[in-house]
């Protein structure tokens, strides 16, 4: 039973090695009826429909003459569509207990790895193998991997007994699960998503306990494996001679970010107003998705960008909460997972259209045009919205 959460089962192997797990441990499967339903944390709400209103705006602004069927509003009726589905769905997992989800997580897990694997059979325009096309939009399997994997390690780590130490059992099932998710989203290519993936893992896996010699020797081996395949791949090697030296190359490696400096740089503190941006008219490449904080910085300036930032870490923040504040671990799992999700993508995003990372091709969540993005997000967030309405 949910009452009975206060218990702290801890497996005999975690409790020698030292290892306290930030939140206390399930007994199995507790009953979602006897949890006290409460009010969702409306400050996540609303901060999510900010942002996506934000979006809407600024996918517009930074779209509407760029437009392959002549209609200027194209990428608005999308976008608005977009967020009117995603709205539903939002409305729809805050009010279904979150408790119900633990019950899908391997059958999603096994149709998430199903979708990475089919996605290989079907090449887009630029020769990449990231979407599969459906009747109104074009699904990215890396999107709904973030959320699966999330649900799969927090219901795996909350059941009875559960060790996130023990390298035979549930901490080696994981690494191989992620593992196995980081090489099918790294061979798109799309290496930045395949980190995320990772970073979400290991999110959910501190938040359970995980041993910190556990933590450094998962970074050392990262950080090899992550010059390797840098090394081994002139595309991503091309990628950090840019980031390192965007003027060496301002026609080629250096083009996108040195645009986006230029965008950034031209708005000043007040911006030049929305639709007044030069950038996006032709300068700057993926303007209203992977680019699209970098026409907000021109176009709204200093201002308009410090706000979505501090929207961003407000949204972290009231996450992370909603996490210690949950009564059954199951949830305060699932919410740091999502939580980690969206603020690590929203930094990522910010990191490199500011110079400060080299380009990963993540979205700005709730922001960046896009359906699977969008939508994921939103359903993300209306799971961490009924979360929120059990406290402890």
């Amino acid at each position: 039973m949910a009452g009975k959460s206060n218990i702290l089962y801890m497996n005999p192997t975690s409790a020698k090695m030292g290892a306290r797990p930030l939140f206390r441990q399930d007994p199995p499967l507790p009953a979602p009826a006897a949890l006290k339903k409460g009010t969702p944390d409306m400050w996540i709400f609303l901060i999510t429909v900010f942002l996506v209103g934000i979006g809407v705006i600024m996918v517009f602004s930074a779209s509407y003459f760029d437009t392959l069927s002549g209609d200027l509003y194209e990428y608005l009726k999308r976008q608005s569509s977009f967020a009117g589905i995603g709205l539903v769905i939002l409305l729809l997992a805050m009010n279904a207990n979150f408790q119900k989800y633990r019950f899908m997580a391997k059958p999603l897990l096994y149709a998430t790895f199903f979708l990475l694997i089919i996605v290989f059979f079907i090449d887009d325009t630029k020769g990449t193998h990231r979407w599969i096309p459906l009747f109104v939009f074009n699904l990215q399997p890396s999107e709904v991997a973030k959320f699966t994997l999330t649900m799969y390690i927090a219901d795996k780590l909350s059941r009875r007994n559960a060790d996130p130490n023990d390298l035979t059992g549930q901490l080696a099932t994981i690494v191989m699960v992620i593992g196995a998710m980081f090489v099918l989203v790294y061979k798109e290519p799309d290496l930045g998503s395949a980190m995320t993936l990772v970073c979400i893992g290991m999110g959910i896996l501190i938040a359970a306990g995980l041993h910190w010699l556990y933590l450094l020797g998962a970074v050392a081996l990262g950080s090899a494996a992550f010059i390797v395949l840098i090394k081994s791949s002139e595309y991503q090697m091309r990628r950090i001679t840019g980031f390192l030296d965007p003027w060496a190359d301002p026609v080629g490696a250096g083009y996108q970010i040195i645009n986006s400096f230029f965008a950034l740089g031209s708005g000043g503190f007040w911006g030049v107003g929305v639709g007044g941006s030069r950038q996006k008219l032709g300068f700057l490449p993926e303007q209203y998705t992977d680019f699209i904080f970098s026409i907000i910085g021109e176009e709204l300036g200093f201002i308009g960008a410090g706000l979505i930032i501090i929207l961003f870490l407000l949204l972290a923040w009231r996450g992370f909460m909603v996490a210690l504040h949950c009564p059954v671990l199951y949830g305060s799992l699932l919410a740091v997972g999502i939580t980690t999700s969206l603020i690590l993508q929203a930094a990522l995003n910010l990191g490199v259209v500011t110079g400060s990372l080299p380009v990963t091709g993540i979205a700005l969540p709730f922001i960046s045009y896009g359906g699977s993005s969008l939508l994921m997000s939103m359903g993300s967030v209306g799971v961490l919205l009924n979360i929120s309405r059990y406290r402890s």
